[in-house]
């Protein structure tokens, strides 16, 4: 579904990415991890157009996602759900979910999405006409990874969800990410802090360091690796 290949990109002629690799198949769940600076959130926004590649290519089921527009990036099915939420907090939770609902495929699937939605997330139909800035920091993140979907995506990329949560809300949004993709069927592409979790439930992991995708592999893999044991998962 997602191939990237040689993919470089940054800020003011900087580049960030170097030689970016990896691949997503339709279905999957694929994690990306490392540590802060390593340039998981900048992947994502090159992305989503809002950083422009330097070279590589990115084909997205075949299509020259470089190539298109990033206004035109999300009618064909990819949903970036940034880090911090970024919910619209003067908006009710229920008009949050109408802006993910731009597009074709999220208008025509309108119903039964917002139905799939408030069965992933009960608190958001509960609190409908709630202002999104009213809400806790759980919703808010529960809040904008339903705004993605409520775009009927192919693809859902979802940058640390977990960011700025108490263990157990993060335990809980993990949780849902985990149901959605199994439920539905849903590609997932992860970036994480939370190595551990982001490696068990992935199919695949890539570990992204100083730029650079330094190791892939499934969760047996990456976790009977000794540089992973010991940088990231304590042992």
């Amino acid at each position: 579904m997602l191939e990237v290949e040689g993919l470089r990109a940054g800020y003011g002629g900087v580049p960030v990415l170097h030689d970016m690799a990896i691949r997503v198949a339709q279905g999957e769940f694929v994690a990306i991890v490392g540590p802060n600076g390593a340039g998981k959130s900048t992947l994502f926004k090159t992305l989503s157009g809002v950083v422009p590649a330097m070279a590589g290519a990115v084909r997205f089921e075949g299509k020259d996602l470089l190539a298109i527009a990033p206004s035109a990036r999300a009618h064909l099915g990819l949903a970036h759900v940034p880090e911090g939420r970024q919910v619209f907090p003067s908006l009710t939770v229920l008009e949050n979910l109408e802006m993910g609902e731009y597009g074709d495929a999220g208008r025509l699937a309108w119903t039964q999405n917002l139905e799939k939605i408030h069965t992933w997330f009960p608190v958001l139909k509960d609190r409908a006409k709630a202002l999104a800035g009213s809400l806790s920091g759980g919703q808010q993140q529960m809040l904008a990874i339903a705004r993605g979907l409520a775009s009927s995506p192919k693809l859902l990329m979802l940058d640390e969800p977990s960011m700025g949560l108490a263990p157990t809300v993060a335990d809980e949004i993990f949780e849902r990410i985990v149901e959605i993709h199994t439920t539905a069927g849903l590609t997932v592409l992860l970036v994480e802090q939370r190595v551990a979790e982001a490696l068990h439930h992935a199919d695949r992991s890539y570990v992204l360091e100083a730029g650079r995708m330094v190791l892939e592999g499934t969760h047996d893999e990456l976790k009977s690796n000794d540089r992973i044991r010991q940088a990231y998962l304590g042992m």
